[in-house]
């Protein structure tokens, strides 16, 4: 189990020594092409283009193809998985990850760790955020946590403090109908309607002490849990403090959907890491808490997860290539530098150390939130069961548009939760 603690010191630890390129990268053979295939921002495709740049320079006949994928993203995947044109290297989110991997679509890296991919100076605890039933099938590349990213000035315009660590779900739900009103501002609310995010249910349960999928990949929640959630949103959206339904369906999962980014929401429940992505996109200042809770006195429904995985397709031409880009990825200095902390924080402890001193204050704002809820979260959840990829985009998203517009009442919804989960996940 991944010792919160231990894994927080080291991650965000500002004192090591740089790690040299390893060994061998120029053994390999010439004119050797690779595929790198992911999701995100014009920033992190930057970013991520500039790492393989310095790998191809560091390793002669080389040459990394970098594929970008939008809102399609999973469904392209899928498809060239499917017929067997899956990308050498592709990224993967922690929801989605345990599917693809139990799907035998990922190969094992057991066989390149502490050869090829060095561990020596990851954070305590970091491969086991990678490893599926017994097996490193996915590198995670750093650390974040949910959070609640916001417009700081709007509050302040408003006259209105902003969330804060002990703000109750009640609570939030008061300031969100509040603000809105002091906006004034025609389709735009507080908050987006976040009753189709399944991981922020997660959280939710979590500070019931419940969990949305067992160690033996069962529902971990009841159909009054799933009613109870539906309801708080569908309440929220009908007192005028969240995205009405039309603009919650428009959202995609993505930054570029999202509500906040597209204007009409002030406040987002995601990512720390995120934060960067949603200021790029954002006219003002904005700021990070973390998610309302139920009480003070309960848990926060906070873990660190990793941010993203690296994993390498089974049917990889040159999986040991492919070993030593990732490896480069999450081990070389100068690649760290060019990566920054836009997909969290590094793993790498000589990474952060590295980078530490040329952060941004945005950045910094990121590993600030990190360390401060250090006490506060609770241990990783286990690796979600099959099915569960397609339990949250052709149920739980679903689920939640059709009470947001009027089809579907928030207990009928929790029961109809239960039942896809129970119909759909494959313990």
């Amino acid at each position: 189990m991944l010792s919160r603690r231990d894994t927080l010191r080291g991650g965000l630890a500002l004192g090591a020594t740089a790690l040299a390129p390893a060994a061998g990268f120029n053994a390999l053979a010439a004119d050797t092409v690779m595929r790198l295939y992911w999701w995100g921002t014009p920033t992190r495709t930057e970013r991520t283009l500039g790492a393989a740049r310095l790998f191809e320079a560091a390793n002669a006949g080389v040459k990394i193809n970098g594929e970008v994928g939008g809102a399609d993203y999973w469904s392209k995947l899928t498809t060239m998985i499917a017929g067997g044109n899956a990308p050498d290297i592709y990224q993967l989110e922690p929801g989605r990850f345990p599917d693809y991997s139990r799907r035998g679509a990922t190969r094992p890296l057991d066989e390149y760790l502490g050869k090829i991919i060095r561990t020596d100076r990851l954070s305590p605890g970091v491969l086991a955020l990678g490893t599926l039933d017994g097996k490193v099938t996915g590198m995670p590349l750093s650390l974040n946590a949910f959070a609640l990213l916001y417009h700081a000035e709007v509050f302040k315009e408003a006259g209105i403090a902003p969330p804060t660590a002990k703000t109750t779900w009640d609570q939030f739900a008061k300031l969100c109908v509040d603000l809105t009103k002091a906006m004034g501002k025609k389709n735009v609310w507080a908050v987006g309607n976040c009753s189709r995010y399944m991981q922020t249910f997660q959280s939710w349960l979590l500070q019931r002490g419940k969990l949305i999928f067992t160690p033996e990949g069962r529902p971990g929640f009841d159909a009054k849990d799933g009613a109870e959630w539906f309801a708080y949103w569908d309440a929220l959206a009908k007192a005028g403090g969240c995205a009405n339904a039309e603009v919650q369906a428009l959202d995609k999962a993505n930054v570029d959907s999202n509500q906040m980014a597209r204007g009409n929401a002030v406040m987002t429940l995601s990512y720390s890491n995120l934060l960067a992505a949603y200021q790029a996109v954002a006219k003002a200042p904005l700021d990070i808490t973390s998610l309302p809770v139920q009480s003070e006195s309960t848990p926060s429904g906070l873990f660190y997860r990793p941010g993203l995985h690296w994993s390498i397709a089974s049917t990889a031409k040159s999986p040991e290539l492919a070993a030593r880009f990732i490896d480069f990825f999450i081990n070389d200095v100068e690649a760290g530098k060019v990566l920054g902390v836009e997909r969290g924080a590094p793993v790498n402890l000589d990474v952060m150390a590295a980078i530490a001193p040329t952060i941004d204050p945005l950045e910094r704002k990121v590993l600030d939130y990190l360390k401060a809820i250090e006490g506060r979260v609770v241990p990783y959840p286990p690796p979600y069961p099959l099915g569960t990829s397609e339990f949250d985009e052709r149920s739980f998203r679903s689920i939640a548009d059709k009470v947001a517009f009027g089809q579907l009442s928030p207990t009928k919804a929790g029961e109809q939760l239960l039942a896809d989960a129970l119909r759909i996940i494959k313990p």
